[in-house]
């Protein structure tokens, strides 16, 4: 039996938006988002609170999360999926869309699929960041020289604790042993009603 396990792959971004109220944390309008490429989350926290005696590190109280920055790296986001992050209108009657003065970033939870290997066995771990707003998204094309550079798309977004009782950031579910069930407990937690 391995004491640990590796990851060995990353799948299925979705959000949906976050909404709290009277300490309890709700999420709706869930979609995917792309397909994924990379994802990491680097927290900040708190200074530790270290005392000494005996001239020496007696005790320890480890700082606390208070805030961080996910990286998530797609493939590349459909219009609708960027009004959707960015807080956008409809596309006007000329078919472009503007990012302008009415423009509301909303507060989202986004869900991802880890996929682990312990021992040989493969299995998927669903992960949820509850409380994220997206930064205005970084643009970069390239032409083509002698073969297609395949080029990603990377977006950024602040992590925040949740409002509620406790100020929950995150949520790590159980190990499933197929992508399809990790996905349903994602899509659940993440409120989705759809098929």
């Amino acid at each position: 039996m391995a004491n640990g396990k590796v990851c060995t792959g990353f799948s299925k971004p979705w959000v949906a938006k976050y909404t709290a109220s009277a300490g309890t944390i709700t999420y709706s309008d869930a979609m995917p988002l792309a397909r994924g490429v990379d994802v990491q989350i680097s927290p900040d926290t708190g200074n530790d609170n270290n005392f000494y005696a005996d001239n020496q590190l007696a005790e320890s109280d480890a700082g606390t999360f208070t805030g961080g920055t996910l990286t998530l790296t797609v493939d590349g986001l459909f219009i609708t999926a960027e009004r959707y992050l960015m807080g956008l209108p409809t596309a006007g009657e000329d078919g472009f869309t503007a990012y302008d003065d009415d423009q509301q970033v909303p507060d989202v939870g986004v869900g991802y699929i880890a996929r682990y290997m312990s021992a040989g066995v493969t299995t998927f771990v669903p992960t949820v960041l509850v409380k994220t707003k997206f930064n205005q998204i970084e643009s970069n094309a390239a032409t083509q020289e002698d073969q297609i550079d395949w080029q990603t798309e990377q977006l950024t977004a602040n992590i925040m604790r949740g409002e509620d009782a406790k100020h929950t950031w995150k949520y790590i579910g159980n190990d499933y042993n197929t992508e399809e069930e990790a996905e349903t407990a994602l899509k659940t937690k993440l409120g989705y009603t759809g098929p």
